[in-house]
């Protein structure tokens, strides 16, 4: 979902990764793709059995378990003579001095000081190697001596600080994983605007895109859709690891509802407030909502849709979500707004939604059901809608079928998968429903992302407190990597309107889109008020 979403041919063939092993039960632990991120982050530096913040809500992360979602980095480390999973220090950090048989003599620290920061030919030519695989952007990378390698032609291109040779190698190697580790890490540095600098690279990888389908990719596709599909077990998993922080860290930077999703903006003068609100009420008037309708939601988030469609439309709703600090939260804005008679909260899988209904809405939950669940969400939205039903999906989407990078798969989002348009439509499509709308808010999420990035940062110091600089360093990333990819137009934001095939209860146009006022209490947010 990031702006390093931009996968090899190789990566998406990559072998499965095997389960992390406790060592002391010697029994299968929770891969490192569904750990909580702060332990994945921990597992990475060694410091799994002393993590210096622990997750609100979350235990601390016990030691004597490695990390083999590691294990490129460690065979890199390897094949470098450490054998350790953690990067060396940064350059002019004090070095551990030996005092075993053996250790390393004066003349030969001298000579390794002396060659530290040299920059060979072959470090010249891997780094022009890698500007030319990217497509040439318009970038310029300061290697470790000083040494500037930039694209031909490149004005005022943005720039890269890269710390050792090491980071360069895991780069070439790894590619959007190499990066992403070695920026959260500190071996690499972006000293300008890092959107820019992401969305310079995202622009070259759109422009390049061949869609042509080859036989190998798509197999690779399959194996990889295959390892990740989420399973009722492993969906839980996926949700805990990225909702369940803490509720008092997305307070820090979401809006004041928490709708973790892409705002509307009827003006770029909006608040995120206001943006939000919109986007709330959009939803609503594009199903048409009615007094005493029974609406259910799958992914309802911290409830925010859920509370607003029962308060200001009058309907009925039961909404499923399985992050349990989310779900608690809700129930206890339920409770404060008195809609007890109106809105259910269950916490529980999108598979196992009970009842009829007129109905049905997902906002921002089709990017974790993953591909190989399509069939399954198709054949639940049949099962629960009336005869007269209709619904709608929002969710991130591609302009084609791409996998999710494998830094952002393993450390932010794992089993989340962004569908194309084609995609998106064949959970409908065996189901016999019929498309009405289909809308593109690409650059209203371009706009969400900003707002919720100048917010983190002004936050930074809170976060860091509550976690610790690697953590900070990641999330900087990955909301950073989601502007650019939006705007580099490698992301989409897709509404797909839909209904049952014999419903004639249709608006003739979209004017009842735009015509009202909204109905919430946030003040509207118009052309004309902003």
């Amino acid at each position: 979902m990031t702006g390093l979403s931009h996968p090899s041919r190789e990566e998406r063939g990559s072998q499965p990764m095997a389960p992390v092993v406790d060592e002391q039960a010697g029994s299968a632990a929770m891969p490192a793709e569904t750990m909580p991120i702060s332990r994945l982050l921990a597992d990475r530096n060694g410091t799994a059995s002393e993590p210096a913040a622990r997750e609100p809500g979350l235990p601390a992360a016990s030691g004597g378990r490695a990390s083999a979602a590691n294990g490129g980095a460690q065979a890199l480390h390897a094949a470098e003579g450490s054998a350790s999973p953690c990067p060396p220090a940064l350059p002019g950090a004090p070095e551990s001095v030996g005092t075993a048989a053996g250790a390393t003599s004066s003349s030969h620290a001298g000579r390794a000081a002396a060659t530290a920061g040299r920059c060979t030919r072959f470090d010249r030519w891997l780094t022009r190697a890698i500007l030319r695989r990217l497509g040439w952007p318009a970038i310029a990378v300061r290697l470790w001596n000083g040494e500037v390698v930039a694209s031909p032609g490149a004005s005022s291109p943005a720039t890269v600080e890269l710390r050792d040779r090491q980071t360069l190698l895991r780069i070439a190697w790894q590619r959007e994983l190499g990066f992403g580790e070695a920026y959260v890490d500190g071996r690499l540095e972006v000293p300008d605007d890092l959107v820019r600098f992401l969305e310079c690279v995202g622009r070259c990888a759109v422009e390049r895109h061949d869609p042509s389908p080859r036989f190998w990719k798509e197999l690779g596709r399959a194996c990889v859709r295959w390892w990740r599909r989420n399973t009722p077990a492993r969906s839980r998993r996926n949700v805990h690891h990225h909702y369940d922080l803490g509720n008092d860290f997305y307070r820090l930077w979401l809006d004041e509802q928490l709708v973790y999703t892409c705002a509307y903006f009827p003006s770029p003068n909006c608040s995120l407030e206001q943006a939000q609100t919109a986007k709330l009420d959009h939803v609503c008037r594009k199903l048409r909502l009615r007094p005493g309708e029974r609406v259910v939601e799958a992914g309802c988030g911290w409830g925010a849709l859920a509370l607003h469609m029962a308060r200001h439309y009058g309907v009925h709703v039961r909404a499923y979500n399985l992050s349990h600090e989310q779900i608690v939260y809700a129930r206890e804005q339920l409770r404060r707004q008195g809609l007890q008679g109106q809105v259910e909260f269950i916490e529980d899988d999108y598979r196992a939604m009970e009842g009829k209904y007129d109905v049905f809405v997902s906002v921002g939950m089709l990017e974790h059901v993953g591909r190989a669940q399509y069939a399954a969400l198709g054949r639940t939205i049949d099962r629960v809608l009336l005869p007269h039903g209709r619904g709608l999906l929002h969710s991130i989407g591609r302009n084609w079928p791409q996998e999710t990078d494998r830094w952002t798969a393993r450390y932010v989002f794992p089993g989340g998968y962004a569908p194309s348009l084609r995609e998106m439509l064949s959970v409908l499509e065996p189901h016999g429903f019929s498309v009405l709308d289909v809308e593109n808010l690409r650059l209203h999420y371009v706009r969400t992302l900003r707002h919720w990035l100048e917010r983190f940062e002004a936050a930074v110091e809170r976060v860091r407190q509550m976690f610790d600089e690697r953590f900070v360093r990641l999330w900087r990333l990955y909301l950073a990597g989601s502007a650019a990819a939006f705007s580099a137009g490698s992301l989409q934001l897709f509404q797909v309107l839909f209904a049952r095939p014999t419903l004639n209860d249709l608006a003739w146009t979209r004017a009842h889109l735009y015509a009202d006022p909204p109905a919430a209490d946030e003040p509207p947010c118009s052309p004309a008020t902003c």
